[in-house]
């Protein structure tokens, strides 16, 4: 590799995908600066515990840290928080700061993510103690809201993971939650229906009340009660809402600039934009999986770190190609689900509930080809249904549903 130690690498956001892009870079040998630049004005930390551990536990943020404040010294890399980049510069390398400072690059990388959506619904923006779940300031608000609340009552609007993990983690804290989820059942976009009705039930047998088919059309607000009212008449009395309806893609930046976005920043299989000196990385990014021949926009904290580690070393001059398996998770009360694969697209569910009575997995397939696995309080069949994915194995459909034939690769797949 060249010497670039009179080179400058900017990192425009530093959560997962820019923090650990930032480290991969010196890893990989790169002398020259580095410079990390976020809104958020907290050292960075880890987000997936934000809607479980870190909302129910006093632990401070200093808990859930990416890396310490001694690590980014020691590396020498500049981070810069609570500062917003205002635009890019493409002709001239430079970035602008909301101040109208510049800063020189000579490779930029992206890593804004994304934002929650707050729907349009009526009375929304006046209504009393409302939330998203995104950053550690929201679960800081959220943490010491519900301290002052009597009656703890509390709406979610939204069935998806982050809705249903905050509902767990809000009714460990005592409160009396709802779920309403615009669709016909929870988690419609990225479950199979076995799935929906697994964790509908769950919460249900938690003290969570989880209604489907409740389309939010108006909060009203009377002092400090919100009352939330749905499309079919139905009103529930709110102290607190949380909202988890999805994301919108931090993209602005790359728009303004002219770079290539499409449903997220478009990225070749270095992670490179349109632009050769311009990356893009994590939640922001469009790339094509070559496993599923599609381009995907995943959210998820290995996306992030995985596609970091091409980024680093496309800058350092190699030529990696991002080809992953995404995976993902979740935490509910005592049950851990793990997911591995993509699902869209199936044709085919198979439960394979194992013989303890406790623990299962769905299989999901597209003909006779294993596209992706959800395991419940079962990390083997994750394991090995992450095998069977990566290996495009065939799976013996009949032996699978049986648990008396063990969850083994020889035993499973067919011959």
């Amino acid at each position: 590799m060249e010497s670039t130690k009179d080179k400058a690498c900017i990192i425009i956001g530093a959560s997962h995908a820019g923090v650990n892009c930032a480290f991969n870079l010196r890893k990989e040998g790169w002398e020259g600066s580095i410079e990390l630049f976020d809104v958020d004005p907290y050292l960075p930390y880890h987000r997936p515990p934000l809607s479980k551990a870190y909302l129910t536990s006093d632990d401070g943020l200093d808990k859930n840290l990416l890396k310490s404040a001694e690590a980014y010294e020691k590396e020498a890399i500049g981070l810069h928080l609570g500062v917003k980049v205002k635009s890019i510069n493409r002709e001239e390398k430079t970035i602008s700061l909301e101040d109208d400072t510049t800063h020189s690059y000579t490779k930029l990388v992206i890593a804004t993510g994304a934002r929650p959506i707050i729907p349009p619904i009526p009375g929304i923006k006046t209504a009393k103690n409302l939330f998203p779940l995104r950053t550690a300031t929201d679960v800081t608000n959220i943490k010491q809201t519900i301290n002052t609340l009597s009656s703890k009552n509390v709406v979610v609007i939204g069935g998806g993971y982050i809705g249903l993990e905050t509902a767990a983690s809000l009714k460990k804290l005592g409160a009396n939650v709802t779920v309403l989820e615009r669709e016909t059942r929870i988690l419609q976009r990225v479950t199979a229906p076995v799935m929906s009705e697994y964790f509908g039930q769950l919460h249900q047998e938690n003290g969570v009340t989880v209604l489907e088919g409740k389309n939010v059309t108006l909060i009203e607000t009377d002092n400090e009660a919100n009352t939330v009212i749905c499309a079919d008449g139905s009103k529930f009395d709110a102290d607190m809402i949380i909202v988890g309806v999805g994301i919108f893609v931090n993209k602005e930046l790359a728009d303004a600039s002219k770079i290539v976005t499409q449903n997220g920043i478009l990225v070749d299989e270095q992670a490179r934009t349109n632009d050769h000196d311009i990356y893009a990385v994590g939640d922001c990014t469009f790339h094509h999986n070559p496993h599923y021949d599609r381009h995907v926009r995943l959210e998820s904290v290995q996306n992030a770190v995985d596609q970091s580690k091409v980024v680093a070393a496309s800058i350092c001059g190699q030529t990696p190609v991002y080809d992953t398996i995404p995976w993902f998770w979740s935490d509910q009360y005592d049950v851990k689900l793990q997911m591995v694969g993509l699902s869209e697209g199936y044709t085919e569910v198979i439960k394979r509930e194992e013989a303890d009575g406790k623990s299962f997995s769905v299989w999901y397939f597209k003909d006779d080809e294993l596209l992706a696995v959800d395991a419940v309080n079962n990390a083997k069949a994750y394991v090995f249904g992450t095998k069977f994915i990566k290996d495009r194995l065939q799976v013996d459909k009949t032996k699978l549903v049986n648990p008396e034939v063990p969850m083994k690769l020889n035993e499973l797949k067919t011959i």
